[in-house]
């Protein structure tokens, strides 16, 4: 279904309004389709694709996702559409990625994101942490976009948590930590340093008053917590081409890079066990 404006969009929330929901944003051209039909098959109920009007989709997923017309590469276009979505419908489970971002959870090849939400909310959790895993072509001559699902690629090891501060305060926050890792570290010189963290709370619950920051996390604290205080929580991937996509059509960057391929890269083999087998998320408590 298609909507001319977001505001055309907000203005119909009973045919939308149904959880989970996933908000796709759009920045380019590159797979498309491919994102949208992966979040389809995870069971997202409702997915929101906000593009403008020229980039094409596929037939197929005309009656299966909401269209939306939206200058997605407007800066905190973001922040600010997630957070009208959040105040038009509380209380519903939701998500965002980009393009050529696909997510992950454990046992995502026999379960439904529903499933997984609901246990996760049973645990009397709101929000779930996700670690944005980059994935990138092992070989830029053939694929000069960094972009191959056929080659993809990501880092083995290299990723690391500092203690996240109070701003205020100067003191470590409670259960939050800032994650490295992958391509932004790897070629740190050429990504600001407010861009490098790799941690995004992908996966929360919607409710009156909350509001989503320009950093990825949310002015409720707890929702910014990789875990509960009792035990260890579920946490997901977000496997994403977007970092390798921006490094490699960046001016300052793309002719200093002519490989994002190094001794600790393997294949990813679309898989939730190979996630998992890296420590790149955590199955909790739930089996």
């Amino acid at each position: 279904m298609y909507y001319g404006s977001f505001e055309d969009f907000l203005n119909k929330p009973d045919r939308w309004a149904v959880g989970p929901l996933a908000m796709i944003f759009v920045e380019d051209e590159v797979e498309i389709d491919t994102t949208l039909r992966h979040h389809r098959d995870c069971g997202f109920r409702t997915i929101v694709a906000f593009m403008p009007d020229d980039y094409p989709s596929a037939p197929d997923l005309v009656e299966q996702i909401h269209r939306v017309r939206l200058d997605t590469v407007r800066r905190d276009v973001v922040p600010d559409t997630v957070n009208r979505m959040i105040a038009a419908a509380p209380g519903l489970w939701m998500y965002y990625c980009y393009n050529a971002e696909y997510l992950y959870y454990p046992f995502s090849e026999t379960r439904s994101v529903g499933e997984m939400l609901s246990f996760h909310t049973e645990e009397r959790r709101d929000a779930m942490l996700t670690y944005v895993v980059d994935l990138y072509a092992d070989d830029l001559k053939a694929h000069p976009s960094a972009v191959s699902l056929d080659r993809a690629h990501l880092d083995r090891t290299g990723y690391y948590a500092l203690a996240r501060l109070d701003p205020d305060s100067g003191f470590a926050l409670e259960r939050q930590l800032d994650f490295f890792g992958g391509l932004r570290w790897r070629f740190e010189e050429h990504v600001p340093r407010t861009s490098r963290r790799i941690d995004r709370v992908g996966l929360f619950r919607s409710k009156p008053g909350l509001s989503l920051r320009g950093d990825h996390t949310f002015d409720d604290e707890e929702y910014n917590t990789y875990a509960c205080p009792w035990h260890h929580n579920l946490t997901a991937a977000i496997c994403s081409f977007r970092t390798a996509k921006a490094l490699k059509r960046n001016p300052g960057s793309t002719f200093d890079i002519t490989t994002f391929h190094w001794h600790n890269s393997v294949p990813f083999n679309w898989q939730s066990r190979q996630l998992l087998d890296l420590g790149l998320m955590e199955p909790g408590q739930w089996f």
